[in-house]
């Protein structure tokens, strides 16, 4: 897989690109945020750090998903609340706090490309388009409508409601839910579930479809 590797620091860098290549990765090494959104299209993944010379990383991010679903894993030292909410509701995949351990890194971009490469909602005979009052979710296209009005969603928040969707009517627990859409719920956070839920309400500005079950999961209508 090709893996576009966003960090400024030369040590760190150097461990991570010989760790990617060790285990049947193709890294290339850029520094500087503008090189990410000049080069995005030659890479399967990207791994971000936020501290970049030129760029806030999370201003990358955000002018990256104006153009781009490419899976994204922001690592980066900012561990701090604000920050990694903020990198998932920009449309990153998995956010990593360094010091990282390296098993748990491949771990989860293992995680996030195998996400990207299958459909999120599985083989099982499901509608292919759901509606909620005036929410229509179209699987197959990949759009949902609100009020006959387009809304867009990351290519994760769309995965959170597409799982839900495509069992309209029907409780989706949480493990569920982190299983498929972050590909395993030991190796998901759970608050990055509840970001992209908020996200997903406050962008299709009708919270009652996304119904909360309390100490279960959700259900979209119904």
């Amino acid at each position: 897989m090709r893996v576009l590797l966003a960090e400024d620091d030369d040590g760190v860098a150097g461990a991570l690109t010989e760790a990617l290549y060790e285990h049947g990765h193709l890294p290339t090494r850029v520094r500087r945020g503008e090189d990410v959104l000049a080069r995005h299209r030659q890479a399967d993944l990207l791994l971000l750090d936020l501290g970049l010379p030129d760029l806030d990383g999370l201003e990358v991010l955000r002018k990256l998903r104006a153009v781009s679903g490419l899976p994204v894993v922001v690592l980066t030292a900012r561990g701090d609340e604000r920050s990694v909410v903020r990198g998932l509701r920009l449309g990153a995949d998995d956010y990593l706090v360094k010091p990282v351990r390296l098993a748990e890194l491949l771990a989860r971009i293992e995680a996030v490309t195998r996400r990207a490469a299958t459909p999120a909602i599985p083989a099982a005979p499901a509608p292919r388009t759901a509606r909620a009052g005036d929410v229509e979710v179209d699987l197959d296209a990949r759009r949902v409508t609100v009020g006959g009005a387009e809304v867009r969603l990351t290519t994760k928040e769309f995965a959170v409601l597409a799982a839900l969707a495509g069992r309209a009517g029907t409780a989706v627990s949480r493990q569920q839910l982190m299983d498929e859409v972050w590909g395993d719920a030991y190796l998901a956070v759970s608050r990055s579930l509840d970001v992209h839920l908020t996200q997903l309400r406050a962008k299709l500005g009708r919270p009652e479809v996304l119904t909360t079950i309390r100490g279960f999961g959700y259900r979209f209508g119904g």
